[in-house]
This record gives C-alpha cells, structure tokens and sequence, in this order.
C-alpha cells in the first residue's frame, strides 16, 4: 500500500481567490495536489482575513505560525512533509533554512507567482520616464535575492514563457529547476457562449483589479487621466466600473460619476461583474507575469482591450481576445469600436476561447508536474548533485539567514 505523501505550503499570505489572481492559482495548485493524493497543510504567519478561503472546505488542514521562532522547528519536525512549496521567494528566504536543517529530504518547491524582479525593473523604469531594458535586471537588486532562492530549490513553477526565458537565457538557470505552469482553467467551446449575457444584454466598461498590486492602481490612474477623456470626447455616454479588493482612500477620490467614472470597490462577485460587461479595459504598463483578469474576462466571454505589457505570453501569438494597445489615443478609438461593433466583438468572444483551449488547459501540465515531483521523491540526491550554484548559496545563505532568524528571536525574548 502506497504512503501517503505529505505536502506543506507555507504561504505570504492566505489564499483570497475573489481577491487575487494569486490567490486563484494557489487554490488551482491545492487541486492539482489533492488530486493527486496528498495530504496537505497551509501554514503562513500572516493574519486571517475576512476574504480568505476557508481552506478545511477543501480538505486543507490550516496551521498559524511565527516568523523567526523555533516554533516553527518543532512544528515541521513534527509533521515531516515529503514536499515543502514556498508562495513567493521571501517565504523562502523566511523559511528555507528551517526546513533543510529539520527536513532535508523534503523536496522544496518554490512558486514564483511572478518575477518580482522583473515588476520592480520595470515599475523603476516607468518612474525614471524611461525604458525598460533587460539588462536592468542585472543589476535589480530583488533579482539577487530572488535568483538565489530559484537556484536553491528543486524546482520553482513559472507562470509565463517570457519569464521562462529571461531565466534560462539572462540569468543562465538550467532548465531543470524550472517548470512552466501557466494559470489553468477548464475547457470552453462557442456552446457556452450561449450560456453568457449577449451583446445586447451587456452595458459598460470595466476594470477589475486588487489594489494592494501597485500595478493596477497605476492602471487606474492611467485610465482616469489618458485615456477616459478621449473614450468621452467620441462616445459621452461611456462608463466605466472600477472594481477591486483593497482600494485606498486616493483610489476613492478618482470616483466621478458625473464623467461616467465609477469606483464601485470590492466585487462580491467578480465573476458577475466581469460577465455583464460589454468590454474589460486594462491598459498595464508595468507589471510581470501573467494577468488573471484578462484570463477571466475570455472565460466570462467578454472581449479586453490591454497593452503589450498586458498581454505578454498570454496568447501564443493567436489573435487578442479584443486588442492590444499602447498609444492612449489609439487604445481608445479602439475600446469605443469594440464596445460599439457587435460582430467585431462576436470575433472577439470566439478568439479567447481558443486562446483559453491552446494556453490553460489544466491536463497539459498538472501531470507533467506530478511526475516531475514524484520522480524528485525518488531520487533528490543526483538532481541536488548537479545544482552546484545551489548548493554554493544554500551553504553561504543557510549561515546568515539562520544567524539573523535566531539574533531576532533572542532579542524578541528580551
């Protein structure tokens, strides 16, 4: 009778898939695991919150812990995972060293979400008026540290093919510590078109977006000031919904419903909202990853109109389920003609779908990735012998992150 195999996320935050495109995919990768048997504990040192997924629903058993406590020691030693996944490289950083020196066998794994530095590159270009190079990331400074917990793991998921290349070819990872992993959803066909509000049972703009992500604030204020008075000048009676989690009180002040400009705040549903849309608006200019908003509006078959930012590595080159546009100007005749023109919008629809059936689709990879997990279960020893640089930084970080892990919790005792 096989084992069964444990598995231990230690997470930033807890999982908020109404909130976040990052927390669907966390959710996304507990289902990948479930299915597959294992048992599995969430652990993260962050407070709960009231949007937060209720984890036991899903077989999950939730476990609170503490930064810089041996606590945390005796609580994995305890539970012994076979497999440790770190949500974001700082959780890595934070709890790397703890689970080598009282777990070593476990395979570790770490979820990118994103390339943080490759957001922060970019941010840091945008407000020096510039553009961003890829040679900036050589010298980003989150680079360093998030490069050094790539090359320490076993394996560390990658959300976009564009970030799969800046990391073998900018930064020279072998490929064996890297695993594409796209954000996956079910299949679709012109069917469940049907299903959805048409055209004519539509109305209004909208964006959708957690504010705690600098990027979609940016994107807000972009809409307000660049491009919503040329989307006015052509077409008065325009609105636009702003929805999202977290909106800060300078996110409110831009709401001014006499321009037709509407900060609406948390969605309760923003599967609803997005699928009573008539057009999804989302020029991105900075940013990394891929765009969980530009995913859902295909799945809700409302057409988007976004930037190259945020359309990168999202649709393998077929046809934009809308537009891409990085002129303000231009990005707004072409909201008006989209929202306006059914059959371009009718085209629109059909090319997310098959966008939605080449990119995400969940039997591409999650069993590529149980087997690469499993074969790591076998046999860690000659795949860690071949990480070189790995095993150089897990030596030199494993020392200082320790020492300054235990200095704080000493002085946190005084």
């Amino acid at each position: 009778m096989n084992q069964i195999k444990k598995l231990l996320i230690i997470g930033f935050v807890w999982p908020e898939p109404n909130s976040s495109a990052a927390g669907g995919r966390m959710m996304q990768l507990i289902s990948i695991f479930k299915e597959n048997g294992f048992e599995i504990t969430f652990a993260s040192a962050a407070q709960d919150s009231d949007f937060m997924a209720d984890l036991s629903e899903f077989g999950v058993d939730k476990k609170s812990i503490e930064l810089n406590s041996s606590s945390f020691d005796d609580f994995i030693s305890e539970l012994n995972p076979d497999v440790v996944l770190f949500d974001r490289f700082m959780i890595e950083e934070q709890f790397g060293w703890r689970v080598i020196e009282k777990c070593p066998n476990a395979i570790r794994i770490l979820d990118t979400e994103d390339l943080h530095c490759l957001r922060t590159a970019r941010q840091k270009a945008f407000k020096e008026k510039r553009s961003f190079e890829i040679l900036d990331l050589l010298s980003e400074e989150v680079a360093k540290r998030e490069i050094a917990c790539i090359l320490r793991c076993d394996l560390s998921l990658i959300i976009s093919e564009f970030e799969m290349n800046i990391l073998k070819e900018t930064f020279k990872i072998n490929e064996n510590l890297l695993f594409y992993l796209p954000f996956l959803v079910d299949k679709m066909n012109e069917g469940d078109l049907l299903k959805l509000p048409s055209f004519e049972n539509r109305k209004n703009f909208v964006f959708i977006g957690n504010f705690l992500h600098e990027p979609n604030w940016n994107t807000v204020q972009y809409l307000k000031e660049a491009i919503w008075p040329f989307v006015k000048k052509d077409f008065p009676e325009a609105v636009l919904e702003v929805h999202g989690a977290y909106p800060s009180q300078k996110v409110q002040q831009l709401h001014q419903p006499k321009n037709g400009f509407y900060i609406m705040g948390r969605a309760e549903d923003a599967n609803e909202v997005v699928k009573n849309a008539r057009v999804v608006l989302a020029p991105i200019r900075f940013g990394a990853g891929l765009k969980g908003k530009l995913l859902e509006a295909m799945q809700c078959g409302t057409p988007s109109g976004t930037t190259s930012v945020g359309s990168e590595a999202m649709y393998d080159d077929l046809p934009w389920n809308g537009f891409i546009e990085d002129d303000p100007e231009q990005f707004s005749k072409k909201a008006i003609a989209l929202y306006q023109d059914e059959n371009l919008w009718k085209e629109a629809q059909k090319n997310g779908i098959a966008i939605i059936n080449k990119c995400y689709q969940k039997s591409n990879y999650s069993n590529e990735l149980l087997l690469l997990v499993n074969s790591l279960l076998i046999d860690s020893k000659s795949h860690r012998l071949h990480n070189f640089m790995g095993n150089l930084l897990q030596h030199h970080a494993f020392k200082s992150t320790m020492y300054m892990s235990k200095w704080i919790e000493a002085k946190n005792k005084i």
